[in-house]
């Protein structure tokens, strides 16, 4: 094979894999708009099986773009929340908590790798700090005695995640700031507060706005750092 030809098949693979990106994007999306019509519509089964589907789209979306293992696993433990809460039992509600800590702490881990300025980091910090505060002392009293302690570390850490995701930019930091407050909708519904009509619809919609934009802003992030190494070690390797 002739060094012409070995370029075109090597930049004719790239295209090919933003393509297949852009196909489980899609599907993804074809998939949220079909969860939802489902709650709109009151139909359950649809919703039982399209909600399954949402977070491992997603997932390979970001294995094609060649996203960090942490972020598949972060969008999987997701999944695992996403089926077990379909289940209508406590013991699932609570392995279903354990399963989207678990990707709060693959999200954390990730933003770990992020600086951000110490004056902006301290103050959104205690801007979420008082969000806590505040939603574990509204929502503990209408809380089962039994789900108060999981619920107040689950909501540490779900807080922790949506703070340190303003560390890629404002489109990660929208994404954290609605999976809180997804989450936040998820607990006024235990706590027994008014809900608005279709509760699930809103959850939903908010979840996987969350869910994407977190993905955009972590496959940005990653995408801006490759950029700015590649020059470096360009001069590297020429010197």
């Amino acid at each position: 094979m002739t060094l012409g030809a070995e370029r075109l098949v090597e930049g004719r693979a790239p295209q090919r894999s933003e393509r297949l990106a852009r196909v489980f994007l899609v599907l993804f999306w074809c998939a949220v708009v079909a969860d939802l019509g489902c709650l709109a519509a009151d139909l359950s089964l649809g919703h039982t099986l399209a909600k399954p589907l949402l977070m491992p789209l997603l997932a390979l979306h970001v294995i094609v773009r060649g996203g960090p293992r942490l972020q598949v696993a972060a969008l999987l433990f997701g999944c695992g929340g996403d089926v077990l809460l379909l289940l209508d039992a406590d013991p699932a509600f609570l392995a279903g908590m354990a399963s989207f800590a678990a990707g709060h702490v693959c999200y954390l881990l990730l933003f770990r790798q992020q600086r951000a300025p110490r004056a902006r980091a301290a103050w959104t910090a205690g801007v979420y700090g008082v969000v806590l505060v505040a939603l574990v002392f509204l929502l503990w009293p209408g809380l089962p005695a039994d789900l108060r302690i999981p619920v107040a570390g689950y909501s540490l850490l779900l807080t922790a995640m949506a703070c340190g995701s303003t560390r890629l930019g404002p489109v990660a930091g929208v994404g954290g700031a609605l999976f809180l407050l997804s989450d936040t909708l998820i607990a006024t519904g235990i706590a027994d507060w008014p809900q608005l009509p279709r509760p699930d619809l809103w959850i939903m919609l908010t979840y996987d706005l969350a869910q994407f934009l977190l993905t955009l802003g972590l496959l940005d992030a990653l995408r801006t750092r490759a950029a700015a190494t590649e020059p470096r070690e360009a001069s590297t390797v020429t010197s």
